[in-house]
């Protein structure tokens, strides 16, 4: 392989890392339309490559936030109990698709993504904040801008276990973290801080994508020219990314990500279809 390939490849990583760190995303949803689409990457390799790439990112940016006591591990871990079993069951979905549908249906997968994040800062108000008793999982942290120790209580655990078996179908079949889905319902649903949502987030997405990433390993889809770079890539992007989000606002960088996420999914459905606009 040339080594401007190898050099894109790794760029690609970094890209994705920095962004999905910044917003909880894992940054499948970047790496794997790029690598498709523009570096004809096969689309099942690019899949496995980003489920490693995920592991990447969530093991960088989740220390950050680890370190700063933003990510509540109890509920992670929780969550993960019925995310696992999602993953698995997507990956072996994942392998046993063709070309032509995992991009159709990675293509509508991400316009859903790249609607979530255009419309997520309108829904991203903490809760207030309370004495009451946080429960077996509520958690607290200092948040850093307002100045003050934010606390909650995690609500309506079922539908979070629900959604979390769900984002880990996705995790598994398309080889992103599942981030655009649990992050939400954490916040919308289950009253947890947009803060502490996307750390925790971080800290499950390479749980996650382990599981899927098992699949397509056993399978034989890994294809290590393609996943070394991208993850050297992803590793430095998401520890820039975790550093960036604890000092910069990002609704502006989070609405020019979804921009560029709408058009890479309309290239992708139109791929699927047999018109290449390239």
């Amino acid at each position: 392989m040339p080594m401007t390939h190898v050099v894109l490849l790794a760029l690609v990583g970094f890209v994705g890392g920095t962004f999905g760190a910044m917003v909880g995303l894992g940054g499948g949803v970047f790496i794997i339309p790029t690598l498709a689409l523009f570096l004809d990457v096969p689309i099942h390799s690019a899949i496995a490559a980003s489920l490693l790439a995920v592991i990447a990112t969530s093991t960088t940016a989740a220390a950050a936030y680890v370190r700063d006591d933003l990510t509540n591990l109890r509920l992670g871990m929780t969550l993960e109990t019925t995310t696992v079993t999602g993953a698995v069951i997507g990956g072996l979905v994942g392998t046993a698709l063709s070309k032509t549908v995992l991009s159709a249906v990675f293509g509508g997968v991400m316009i859903a993504v790249s609607v979530y994040m255009a419309v997520r800062q309108r829904n991203a108000k903490l809760p207030p904040v309370t004495d009451e008793d946080l429960g077996l999982l509520g958690a607290s942290y200092h948040d850093r801008s307002l100045g003050e120790t934010v606390r909650y209580r995690v609500r309506r655990l079922p539908a979070g276990m629900a959604a979390s078996f769900v984002a880990g179908n996705v995790s598994g079949l398309l080889g992103v973290g599942g981030g655009f889905l649990k992050v939400p319902v954490m916040v919308l649903a289950m009253s947890i801080p947009v803060r502490a949502a996307v750390s925790t987030s971080s800290f499950m997405i390479g749980v996650t994508a382990c599981a899927g990433a098992l699949v397509y390993f056993a399978r034989g889809l890994v294809d290590p020219v393609i996943t070394v770079p991208v993850v050297l890539g992803v590793t430095l992007g998401a520890y820039l990314g975790s550093k960036l989000a604890m000092r910069v606002k990002s609704s502006v960088l989070t609405i020019i990500l979804a921009i560029v996420l709408f058009a890479f999914s309309v290239q992708m459905i139109l791929s699927a279809a047999g018109i290449d606009l390239r």
